[in-house]
């Protein structure tokens, strides 16, 4: 999954991206609310971290616009202040949920989990489509019942196609979801048919359908149909 941490604590960003590294997310960190608002309006992030006191802006805005432009990212408040009416106002903007520093960063990876899987999985750890199993939490695919072995990114391509069941995703959404800002790094984009081929083949191999479906010169899409 991708992650956006708006953060003006430069050390504060810095332990909860070591702390959520093992999850193998994508993330990204801005530390000031014109950096926030330029990301938002390039990249699509699964979940966002946003402490309201920014520097330079009020992260309140920051969600108004996120709601706006990206209605499907997941969005936990982190702020110093404890003002229930501060609360108030960041849920009733869209938020999904609310952490008062100082907070364990254990607590706040289990608040990330579940609002990822509030937002994409109806709250399961285990997303099943047809033959199809997988294991968000261990990071797990199996079809059939046998697991099949996935690169790391062939896992994020095949959760975020799947995420986006039936909508057509580019070649350049696919990359900057899979590989983040290491994206801009990459002049020609022919490396992502490699990778899908491998899923599918790896799928179809142990008695899967094939749903990763090709359209020419546009993109691919996950499709049941």
């Amino acid at each position: 999954m991708k992650l956006l941490i708006i953060e003006d604590e430069i050390d504060l960003a810095k332990s909860i991206v070591e702390f959520t590294a093992k999850e193998n997310h994508i993330i990204e960190v801005v530390y000031n609310f014109k950096e926030a608002k330029e990301k938002i309006n390039l990249q699509e992030y699964d979940c966002a971290l946003v402490d309201l006191m920014l520097p330079d802006g009020s992260g309140l805005n920051i969600i108004s616009e996120l709601k706006k432009v990206q209605p499907k990212c997941g969005i936990i408040v982190i702020s110093a202040k404890n003002s229930i009416d501060d609360k108030i106002d960041g849920l009733n903007l869209g938020a999904d949920d609310y952490l008062t520093k100082p907070f364990h960063l254990a607590e706040l990876n289990a608040r990330i989990k579940s609002v990822i899987r509030r937002r994409f999985f109806e709250g399961s750890n285990t997303i099943n489509v047809n033959e199809i199993q997988i294991e968000t939490e261990k990071r797990e695919v199996f079809v059939n019942k046998t697991k099949i072995e996935l690169t790391h990114r062939e896992y994020d391509i095949l959760l975020f196609l799947i995420s986006n069941s039936d909508k057509v995703l580019t070649k350049e959404s696919i990359i900057e979801h899979a590989w983040g800002e290491n994206s801009n790094a990459f002049g020609n984009l022919d490396f992502v048919y490699t990778h899908i081929k491998n899923l599918r083949k790896k799928i179809t191999d142990a008695g899967g359908g094939d749903y990763i479906h090709s359209l020419y010169g546009v993109g691919y899409k996950f499709s049941l149909k």
